[in-house]
């Protein structure tokens, strides 16, 4: 149970380094729109993060067996792969804060800040949640390789990314986006760990 809850941490620092910018960027918003924004940063992030997994449990199992001997190894790199790239984007990035960057924003697209303005842009919301969900997806392929119930660990990936978003966002609104990084780094060393335990323990 404590590998799926660190899992479950490590996939949510994605959805939760978003909410903090998403936090950040209402500053100034009334705290009944805060609020709103906390409750849909839940619930967007935490089901696309708690359904992906599930589809790449449900894609690795079709394929297990047929690479049951090398599915240790392939696990392992995937999670150590998906570690890697949160910590080159957090130390060797171009510094672009997390919201913007799930969604690839750039000075002739609209910004976060005009499409949340006033309301709670729920196809912005739904870009970030499967933006921050995708490697989720294929974390999900080692969900076979662990001693665990699936269906139960993507509830709780989906859980904890839900309050680490809900979290996220108020955290964001108090200290700005300086506690992104952090975040993603965690995320990333706790998968490398996992990824490790995973090939050389399985």
């Amino acid at each position: 149970m404590i590998e799926v809850v660190l899992l479950a941490i490590a996939l949510a620092m994605d959805a939760f380094a978003v909410a903090i910018g998403l936090g950040a960027k209402s500053q100034k918003q009334h705290r009944h729109y805060v609020l709103r924004l906390a409750i849909y940063a839940g619930l967007y992030f935490g089901i696309a993060q708690g359904v992906m997994p599930l589809i790449g449990y449900l894609l690795g199992a079709a394929l297990l067996g047929w690479l049951a001997a090398a599915a240790p190894w392939i696990g392992g790199f995937i999670l150590i792969g998906l570690g890697s790239k949160m910590l080159y984007e957090v130390f060797l990035g171009d510094g672009e804060e997390a919201v913007d960057k799930a969604l690839h924003i750039n000075s002739e697209t609209v910004s976060v800040n005009d499409s949340l303005k006033k309301n709670i842009n729920h196809r912005t919301m739904f870009t970030l949640a499967i933006a921050t969900s995708i490697d989720a997806m294929a974390a999900g392929f080692t969900l076979n390789l662990l001693a665990l119930n699936a269906w139960l660990a993507c509830l709780i990936i989906a859980i904890i990314t839900a309050i680490f978003s809900v979290f996220g966002v108020y955290l964001g609104k108090k200290s700005g986006t300086h506690l992104e990084d952090k975040a993603e780094a965690l995320g990333g060393l706790v998968l490398i760990l996992i990824g490790l335990k995973v090939m050389f323990f399985s």
